[in-house]
């Protein structure tokens, strides 16, 4: 099989599991070497990593949390002394912590906020410098159609979710020149462990909100991240990338 980004390096934050975990699988049948952080499971990580080398490419874990700056930088670090360069940067890392405004307590704001958008700085500010250095680089943020659209009790979520859409529209003017691409991707309903958490009734509410009338899967997202790293999308920059079934069309 052709591999178009083999002796790439890629760095992913939150892989082990979800979205995270299916593009650092997709990126890996690609040819890419994975460096991917995680916060609490060892287990986790270990699997993962020995799923990756079934490809033939090199990987390695950090336990790291995404919220420490300090520690991402080590992380980022590690990663070019143990594989010698960057190519490919993936904003993972997220949480939810839904609930209406008038319940929501500041931790729940903050913990949303400096994970999913104070996390994106973080890993990206930790790289940027040698992308800009060696002429090159791709950044794909991950975000949501909260971030689009938003949804009643998410507006941590939304908010951190719609700033990621400007920081990245932002940074991609910022680093054109230097040949780094900055793109960003919103998934909608997708199958993971938070849908399967919601009730069945409400799951079918959503459902008529979606033309396509299914949810999506983490592999589906992990194919346009694919997509967007390749050379095939060397003239996209600066966009974000709706895969949500129609949903944000309503």
């Amino acid at each position: 099989m052709d591999k178009p980004l083999r002796n790439k390096t890629a760095v992913i934050s939150g892989a082990t599991r979800g979205i995270g975990r299916a593009i650092a699988i997709e990126l890996a049948k690609g040819g890419v070497s994975i460096s991917f952080n995680y916060l609490k499971s060892n287990d986790e990580a270990k699997l993962l990593e020995e799923e990756i080398k079934n490809f033939g490419v090199n990987v390695k874990s950090f336990q790291v949390d995404i919220k420490d700056y300090e520690a991402v930088k080590s992380w980022v670090e590690g990663t070019i002394e143990s594989f010698g360069k960057i190519d490919i940067v993936v904003n993972n890392a997220g949480i939810t912590i839904d609930r209406a405004l008038a319940l929501m307590e500041p931790h729940d704001w903050h913990a949303v906020i400096d994970t999913n958008l104070n996390g994106t700085f973080n890993l990206t500010r930790a790289v940027i410098i040698g992308l800009i250095k060696q002429q090159s680089g791709v950044i794909i943020n991950i975000s949501s159609i909260s971030g689009l659209r938003g949804l009643p009790g998410q507006t941590n979520y939304s908010a951190s979710k719609a700033a990621i859409i400007g920081f990245t529209k932002s940074l991609a003017r910022e680093v054109a020149p230097y040949n780094i691409r900055v793109n960003a991707i919103a998934p909608g309903f997708i199958e993971s462990d938070m849908l399967r958490g919601l009730r069945e009734g409400y799951k079918e509410r959503i459902l008529k909100y979606i033309p396509l009338n299914r949810f999506g899967s983490s592999e589906e997202v992990a194919k346009v991240v694919r997509f967007l790293a390749t050379d095939e999308a060397r003239y996209i920059t600066g966009q974000t990338i709706v895969i949500d079934g129609g949903m944000s069309l309503s």
